[in-house]
This record gives C-alpha cells, sequence and structure tokens, in this order.
C-alpha cells in the first residue's frame, strides 16, 4: 500500500472512529486496515490513534495528521479530476429525508447515474440530525434552515407550504375561515428532532409571522404518520405542498386558511466544513440543485 492509500485508510479510521467500519467501507480486510496504520506510525514515528476495546480516536499528532492528509487527498482527487476525459467515480453516500427522496431524488436518479456511471450511490433515509464525519456520509439533504455550525449549507429549493385538515374533520370541527376562528380546533403535534419542542403552526398575517400551538391529542415525530393522522381526523397540520398534493386531488385532505400561508421551508444540502467537495460529492450537489428547480429536467 502507497502512502497515498495509507492516508486514505487512516483518514476514514479516523471518521469512522472504527477499524472495522472502515475496513468495511473501503472493502478492504480489517486486518489490512490495521495493518496500514500501524506501518504509518512506524514511519511517521509517532502514535496516531488511541485504542481502546470500544473506541478508537485520533491523538493530538493524529488529529493534525489526519487534517493535512485531508488536504493532500482533495487535491489530488481535483488535479486527476481536471484532465479531460476524467469522470467522477466512487461510493457516494448521501442521507435524505425520505419523502424528499421519494418525491425528488430517486425519480431522476437513473439519468444521474446514467451521466456518471462510475459513480455508486448509498443512500439512507432518516430527518434525525446525523453526524457526517462520524458515520461516513458525504452530504446530508434536509428540510429547514441548518442548525448545525460545523457544516456548510446549501440552499437548494424552497417548498411552498400548506395548512390542511381531512374532511371529516372540518365536518366535526368547522371550516376556519380566519385565525380567530381556530380557537377550538386542533392540531397534530410534530415534535422536532432538532429541538426536541413541538413545532408550531405558522400563518402569515400583515406581512409578519404568527405562531399559535393548538391542542394535541396525537403528537407524532415522522413525515408519513404527521399526514396520515390528519387523513385520520386527528386534527390539522402544516407540510410541504407536494407532500400533501395527492391527498387534496383525491379529497382525503382540504386546503384551509389559504389567506395565511405558512412560512415556506427551505430544502438545504449540508457537507462537513473541513472537508474538500470531492468531484463526485460536487456533481451531485449540482445535480440536485438543478433538479429541485425543474424536476422534469432529469426524467427526458
Amino acid at each position: 500500500m502507497d502512502r497515498f492509500d495509507a492516508m486514505r485508510v487512516f483518514s476514514r479510521v479516523v471518521e469512522r472512529r472504527s477499524f472495522t467500519l472502515a475496513a468495511e467501507d473501503l472493502g478492504l480486510p480489517r486486518s489490512t486496515v490495521t495493518d496500514a496504520v500501524k506501518q504509518l506510525e512506524a514511519r511517521l514515528g509517532v502514535q496516531l490513534l488511541q485504542r481502546t476495546t470500544r473506541h478508537v480516536g485520533p491523538t493530538l499528532d493524529g488529529e493534525a495528521y489526519h487534517q493535512r492528509c485531508l488536504a493532500i487527498l482533495a487535491d489530488i482527487e481535483d488535479a486527476e479530476g481536471a484532465f479531460a476525459g476524467a469522470r467522477p467515480k466512487g461510493l457516494l453516500r448521501v442521507d435524505v429525508h425520505g419523502t424528499l427522496a421519494r418525491h425528488f431524488v430517486l425519480p431522476g436518479l437513473p439519468f444521474f447515474l446514467e451521466t456518471y456511471p462510475d459513480i455508486e450511490i448509498f443512500m439512507s433515509e432518516g430527518d434525525r440530525l446525523v453526524d457526517p464525519v462520524r458515520e461516513g456520509i458525504d452530504c446530508v439533504l434536509r428540510v429547514g434552515e441548518p442548525q448545525a455550525s460545523e457544516m456548510i449549507g446549501r440552499r437548494v429549493a424552497t417548498l411552498e407550504e400548506v395548512t390542511c385538515a381531512s374532511p371529516d374533520y372540518l365536518g366535526r370541527h368547522g371550516r376556519p375561515e380566519n385565525l380567530a376562528a381556530l380557537d377550538g380546533h386542533r392540531m397534530v403535534g410534530f415534535r422536532s428532532s432538532a429541538t426536541g419542542g413541538l413545532l408550531p403552526l405558522e400563518f402569515t398575517l400583515d406581512g409578519s409571522v404568527r405562531e399559535i400551538t393548538l391542542p394535541a391529542t396525537v403528537i407524532v415525530n415522522a413525515a408519513e404518520s404527521y399526514v396520515a393522522a390528519a387523513r385520520l381526523g386527528l386534527g390539522m397540520i402544516q407540510v410541504p405542498r407536494y407532500h400533501a398534493e395527492a391527498d387534496l386531488e383525491r379529497g382525503s385532505l382540504v386546503a384551509i386558511l389559504p389567506q395565511h400561508p405558512p412560512t415556506a421551508t427551505a430544502v438545504t444540502v449540508l457537507y462537513p466544513r473541513n472537508r474538500q467537495l470531492s468531484p463526485r460529492v460536487r456533481v451531485f450537489i449540482d445535480w440536485l440543485v438543478a433538479e429541485f428547480r425543474n424536476p422534469s429536467a432529469a426524467k427526458r
């Protein structure tokens, strides 16, 4: 194993905090990964990793060396990618909110993979906060304004939101025509994975945003359950319009208070601040931006 390959192995061990997970990511035997790090430490004459039965982490020297490795490897990848005919390649790990994946990302993937046939994609789904470096993820696609300061964010879309409820619910509670009429109504509660708190409903009134928290008999923390609960008449909800479009068309949900719309929701792609973008991540992010602007573009 040459020096650059050893740097890649060491960097993956630092990021994953595990020899076993690093070996799985790189498609190498665990013994090869272990030997590569030992030989690297012997050549440098310093201990790069602290090892226990439960934890692997960089020493101070190891952290400094890791940062230099990232810069060197990024420069090598950029240099190789600069030559005519060079194509982005390798395994791309992305974490995407499930509804975004199904509505916006998956439909266009055949076109993306046809354009970049040397890229492979592993896509995990969730809306929890992830640590991309520790978990070996290249980029994360999330709804809402990013909270993590150690991440760099790029806005890829702004989604229209809608307030809605089922016909059964409106038949029992009445259809509110203004915000004052919300007294006596209920909402389906949605607990934020970022804050742990219950998200209020938002309404635009005279150019400002008014937050209203209604009583909630049912509280969920997943988007699909949130819409399903509203469909069953358990309360009002606010979701991106694309997520409720099919229900609105068939009448299982009804849009209400259109004169007081919720604020639009940002969709942001996030990646680690201390990691230079590889060519495969860069082309994927550029494709995401284009796909959200014109979802039908990738299907032609």
